[in-house]
């Protein structure tokens, strides 16, 4: 493999055409760069440089040389600056991972503030599941708390999120402040989740407890369509508080589940050595400050009978 360095020196000797002059370029003495030369042509197996009387010339292999030492320091250059500007937080470019109902409630947002201030970087926002999703700067997702988060990530709290039952118009559960989850057994149930994801055991988890397993007489995949089924009366489903603002309608009500509270833990997920980068650090303290709101607003709902209709307003 060609060393770098002597590939600088080449250059320097080819564009100015002397060791000597090459020498007090660099800083280096006449026969360290006579060395550095001697020991390239050693690695090539090429003669690079050719005497001239008293002085000497590249040869056309020590051109060649020298022109893709060229591109390599401007590459070199380039790389440096880049390491730089991400140290210092001028990246050009962060990839988030979210799940959708996070990105429904809560990176809007803190997109918002956050070109507001960052007006040069470039957020990439991606649809994700799981963690460990390669080329991901954060991920916001739903974890068991932080035991399973593999060496080399941070996982940051942001929220814990309640779910209640989504009731159709006329429902006699409807005049109720909260509903506990065994009221809800003899109920068809529509599913909103896929099978074996997290969110679906916190819910048949919680059932288990109450003394029952929900029967499922319609199975959808998303809390949209799931409340579009309540909507037409085929059933109730228990959703988390923070899909609200994305499934809203005035038609139908949302109540707290109580005895026992089904919740999931909302975490940010980042990788240890870029935590402290000033772009990636910005967005993780909004993403607090936005759960921190959220998460005020959902206590203050959860002490009153504000905010019982499934509309947006609820979720400010």
């Amino acid at each position: 493999m060609l060393d770098v360095h002597r590939l600088i020196v080449l250059r320097s000797v080819v564009e100015t055409g002397s060791i000597q002059a090459a020498a007090a370029h660099l800083g280096y003495s006449p026969s360290a760069i006579s060395q550095h030369l001697a020991a390239l042509q050693r690695e090539t197996g090429t003669v690079l440089m050719e005497r001239i009387g008293r002085g000497v010339r590249p040869t056309a292999a020590g051109r060649l040389l020298a022109t893709h030492a060229e591109r390599i320091q401007n590459q070199i250059s380039e790389a440096e600056t880049a390491l730089a500007d991400l140290r210092a937080g001028k990246t050009r470019r962060l990839v988030i991972r979210y799940f959708a109902t996070a990105g429904a409630a809560l990176i809007p947002p803190v997109m918002v503030d956050f070109s507001r201030r960052f007006p040069d970087v470039r957020v990439d926002l991606r649809l994700g599941k799981g963690l460990g999703n390669e080329g991901a700067d954060a991920e916001i997702l739903v974890l068991p708390g932080t035991a399973g988060v593999p060496a080399g990530f941070r996982a940051i709290h942001l929220l814990d999120d309640p779910y209640g039952v989504v009731l159709p118009p006329g429902h006699p559960l409807a005049g109720e402040e909260k509903v506990e989850l065994a009221r809800l057994s003899r109920e068809p149930w529509i599913d909103n989740e896929t099978p074996s994801t997290l969110c679906r055991e916190i819910v048949l988890d919680a059932c288990g407890a109450a003394g029952f397993s929900p029967h499922f007489a319609v199975e959808a995949h998303d809390y949209s369509s799931a409340v579009a089924f309540v909507a037409a009366g085929l059933g109730v489903t228990v959703l988390p508080r923070l899909a609200l603002s994305a499934t809203a309608t005035s038609d139908l009500t949302w109540r707290p589940v109580v005895r026992p509270i089904p919740q999931r833990e909302i975490y940010v997920v980042v990788k240890e050595h870029a935590a402290g980068h000033p772009a990636l650090a910005a967005f993780v303290a909004l993403l607090q400050a936005e759960a921190a709101q959220r998460s005020a607003s959902i206590t203050a709902a959860a002490g009153s009978r504000r905010g019982q209709n499934l509309t947006k307003d609820d979720e400010r």
